[in-house]
């Protein structure tokens, strides 16, 4: 296998006097101009060294450092692009949050798919990175937030297919290691001071060699160069352990750390204080964290050691701290006393950051997807506040940063944080009893609580580890929790889950040319001709190839039209369309002739309703968008032709007076007649004018994406749509449920299918009406006087069952009564239903007496009930009594029940009962 080694050696490196060596701490290569430099400058190998001293000429704001990065480039022949979300699951289906820049562009551009909105291009995009949420506070330079400023170049080799969307190089690793070296020098650092450390990249299935850059002890970007594709025949070998070989497409693909930058340039103590400062500030004294000007030293001190803490580089975070405090000639407990509060303030600021990224985006908390991720990280905040004595509202904080970062949606999050922290709240509530359970049994067996149970108690009832710490603690269980716990939470569900499609399996279909879809030209034509390319033959029936078609194949949660086919000899029943590619398979019960010219007929009513319910889908969600909120995103849609259904992420149930004014502010629209439009514009340009809520039915591939207008609702579609909203006639909401946390489903009607629902409910109301002899605006307070009454009667039949219950049990009935122990028991029979043994047996405990009350009603029943300090158990008793009847049962020490299918046997059960009482009680 061939290694990188080559890949490395730059004419660049050469020209200005680099030289190659090999750190002696951790044996990484890099390369340097400094002849003395024996370390690559990457901390724990080497400390930070900008705290005090800012590494460039001035200082810089966050916003100061974005906009001098992004002119450089600018300045440097790149088109500045607007950043994207940070949900990337808006215009991509394999991965859920931005991680870099690269990610807005894959995977249609760097596959040649479709050409990048520039080239070359400079970006600063929001990322959220999941797996730092453990080094966040600690480190000092670790946020699960931030920005990565970037340059891409996008490529194609000389021999690539004619048909990538870009051909050509623009630069490649020369020309990138130079635009880094220039910044640098523009922002006044020490050239002498730049490290670039060899380190290949692998990700996606993709590779190729990668620069890390540090500078004073703080890696400030990484210069990718994404060259390779896996390939089991490939002559490199990366550090996943799989080939490699040279790709048609190759990447300039940079990332530099807008935080990180600009805390260099401030160079003080953390991170944290130079992108949060008044957050930061503001926290501490909400939570009553005051130092000495000691303590202050000391923290100083520490904050330069910290890079040492990254729980990715060392085995655990208490010998971590243990060395620094060795570095400071002071106690551990000391430094962890001072420097744990700080951490956890970090860690809050830089959380309600995240969260403002992710709510100002859209993202709705739930427990799948995006969702339970922003849920995961609301939760650790709220704990982390209420470990440190932070009292300010969690929505406040959010607030803060969602004011700071400009999203116009802030009472929407404010309102989506608050219900959230309730939400949170009743969960400790139910699964500490839980928990104690739990932690009981461990401390019992002697065993300590594994890192898999706590992973499970945080995902099926959000427990987190420090609650489970508490409990164990008081129960006397062990729990040893994983400093990277909340990175392997935030990893088991880090992914969309897709997996990629398989191409068409059968052969039979590649030599055949691509189906005209005669159903975008036309949508209300119902015949045309068409040629028969091919039959295939199926289980159930047939597949009919045509060379064009009217027939809608099933896709976009709209089902298939249905119809038929006819030559001169015969006419078919197509019942289903599928598409396999680019070609349209008919699904036919009889078999057509190859080659025959054939005549297809569209059921005209099917389709009309389909197009009717397609169009009313798009302006549902329109409509609930107004209503609710730009948080307002489609998770799922089924039409049909009697009814439709769209799952919208919302963070709370749907009201009636909600769902009367969507479906009012539906039907404006319906009574607008506003003309549907449709269009097929290139994908960037549609993508910069609309934004990615164009994806709300999926993400096309290609160049150019066809999109339907609906007024002022744009969609990514690639259903049929009626011209103009008028002909929708009505929508009627039929139901709302929510069928997962954060997902409401609104089912509804439209066009003759509305009318045919508002018909059978009329039917409904006029049969109660009759049924209850009134008129039908009587009918909602005659069922509600109904039902009352029936209540007041069921109370009353209870009342009456208690009072027969404590007679028998006074006396009123006979019973025996005998001697266990100290304790009078009391054996009856009742032959009544079982919720009337239980309440007679109630009531003769409640008299301080033992309890076997039996009824042959239906089979043999027993009841057993004990009063407290008695020594019989009640389970035990009524376990031997349904052996005796052929039955039986259980329950605890106080109160028990069971039974048997042999009635004839209870009397004989009822006379052993004083013996079976003695025996149990010991006496």
């Amino acid at each position: 296998m061939s290694d990188l080694d080559e890949a490395y050696r730059l004419e660049y490196f050469e020209e200005e006097g680099f030289m190659r060596k090999q750190c002696t701490q951790c044996g990484a290569h890099f390369w340097t101009r400094d002849e003395s430099q024996e370390t690559c400058g990457e901390p724990p190998c080497d400390d930070y060294a900008f705290i005090d001293d800012p590494g460039f000429s001035e200082e810089y704001s966050l916003g100061e450092m974005r906009e001098a990065f992004l002119s450089f480039f600018e300045d440097h022949g790149h088109e500045r692009i607007d950043p994207y979300p940070v949900a990337a699951n808006r215009w991509r289906d394999d991965v859920l949050l931005t991680q870099a820049s690269i990610y807005d562009f894959q995977p249609l551009v760097t596959s040649g798919k479709t050409p990048p909105p520039a080239n070359p291009l400079t970006i600063s995009q929001p990322c959220i990175r999941m797996q730092d949420i453990d080094n966040v506070g600690k480190t000092g330079r670790h946020t699960m937030a931030f920005e990565m400023m970037a340059h891409h170049a996008f490529n194609a080799r000389e021999d690539a297919p004619e048909d990538l969307a870009y051909q050509g190089e623009v630069y490649w690793k020369d020309e990138t290691v130079e635009l880094c070296d220039d910044l640098f020098a523009e922002m006044g650092a020490d050239p002498e001071e730049i490290t670039y450390i060899e380190d290949p990249w692998v990700g996606g299935g993709n590779a190729g060699p990668a620069f890390e850059v540090l500078y004073k002890g703080a890696e400030l970007a990484t210069l990718v160069f994404m060259s390779m594709e896996q390939d089991p025949e490939g002559e490199y070998e990366m550090k996943d352990g799989n080939s490699y070989s040279p790709m048609d497409t190759y990447i300039v693909d940079t990332g530099y750390g807008l935080e990180r930058w600009t805390w260099v340039s401030q160079g003080t103590p953390t991170v944290y204080e130079a992108i949060y400062p008044d957050t930061i500030e503001f926290l501490k004294e909400n939570a009553g964290i005051e130092l000495t000007a000691k303590e202050r030293d000391l923290v100083h001190s520490a904050s330069k050691l910290a890079g040492r803490m990254d729980i990715d580089e060392i085995e655990h975070v208490d010998a971590a701290r243990e060395e620094i405090a060795d570095k400071l000639d002071v106690e551990t407990e000391t430094i962890e006393a001072l420097l744990s509060p700080l951490e956890d303030i970090y860690a809050i600021a830089d959380h309600a950051r995240t969260l403002a990224y992710m709510f100002g985006d859209g993202i709705v908390p739930s427990n799948v997807g995006t969702g339970y991720l922003a849920r995961m990280v609301l939760r650790r905040t709220k704990r982390l506040a209420d470990d440190v004595g932070v009292d300010a509202p969690i929505e406040a904080l959010v607030d803060m940063q969602a004011d700071r970062l400009g999203y116009d949606n802030r009472d929407t999050i404010r309102e989506m944080v608050s219900t959230e922290v309730e939400k949170y709240e009743e969960t400790l509530e139910r699964g500490g009893r839980r928990v104690r359970q739990i932690a009981q049994d461990y401390a019992d067996e002697g065993r300590p609580i594994p890192k898999e149970t706590l992973v499970e108690l945080y995902d099926s009832h959000g427990i987190q580890p420090e609650m489970v710490e508490d409990i164990a603690e008081e129960v006397g269980a062990t729990v040893d929790v994983p400093d990277d716990f909340y990175s392997l939470v935030a990893q088991r569900h880090d992914t969309t889950g897709a997996v990629a499609e398989e191409t068409a399996t059968d052969e039979r279909l590649a030599d055949l040319p691509a189906t005209e879809r005669l159903f975008y030209d036309d949508q209300y034509r119902t015949e045309f001709e068409a040629v028969i390319l091919d039959v295939f033959e199926r289980e159930d029936g047939y597949d009919v190839v045509l060379d064009q078609t009217m027939f809608y194949p099933e896709g976009g949660g709209q089902p298939a039209d249905h119809g038929t086919l006819s030559t001169s000899d015969t006419t078919v029943e197509v019942r289903d369309v599928q598409r396999e590619g680019e070609v349209i398979l008919h699904r036919t019960d009889e078999k057509p002739s190859k080659g025959e010219f054939v005549r297809g007929q569209i059921d005209v009513e099917r389709r009309r309703r389909l197009m009717r319910h397609h169009t009313a889908t798009h302006i549902v969600i329109h409509a609930a968008r107004q209503v609710l909120g730009d948080h307002i995103r489609q998770a799922g849609a089924q039409k049909g032709t009697d009814s439709s259904r769209i799952d919208v992420t919302h963070f709370r149930r749907l009201d009636r007076e909600t769902i009367k004014e969507i479906e009012r502010l539906a039907n404006d629209i319906v009574l607008e007649d506003l003309s549907v439009q449709v269009e097929w514009p290139d994908r960037h340009e549609a993508e910069e004018a609309f934004g990615f809520d164009l994806y709300q039915g999926g993400i096309p591939a290609g160049e150019n994406i066809r999109l339907v207008h609906v007024g002022d609702d744009v969609q990514a579609c690639g259903g049929t749509h009626v011209q103009h909203t008028g002909e929708i006639g009505s929508i009627k909401i039929l139901s709302t449920e929510r069928v997962q946390d954060g997902v409401e489903r609104i089912t509804f009607a439209a066009g003759e299918a509305a009318t045919e629902h508002v018909q059978a409910m009329e039917d409904d109301l006029l049969d109660a009406a009759e049924a209850f002899d009134v008129s039908p605006e009587e009918v909602p307070a005659t069922a509600d006087r109904f039902f009352s009454e029936w209540k007041e009667r069921g109370k009353r039949i209870e009342e009456l069952k208690e009072e027969l219950a404590a007679a028998r049990a006074s006396g009123g009935s006979a019973g025996e009564e005998v001697t266990v122990g100290d304790t009078t028991a009391v054996v009856q029979r009742v032959d009544t239903d079982m919720d009337e043994l239980r309440a007679t047996a109630n009531a003769i405990v409640e008299e301080g007496k033992i309890a076997v009350v039996a009824s042959g009603r239906d089979g043999a029943q027993f009841v057993v009930a004990v009063p407290d300090g008695s020594d019989v158990n009640a389970g035990e008793v009524v376990g031997e009594l349904a052996s005796q009847v052929g039955g039986g049962g259980g329950g605890p020490p106080d109160f028990a029940q069971g039974g048997g299918p042999e009635a004839d046997a209870l009397e004989d059960a009822l006379a052993a009962a004083p013996d079976i009482l003695r025996r149990v009680a010991d006496v």
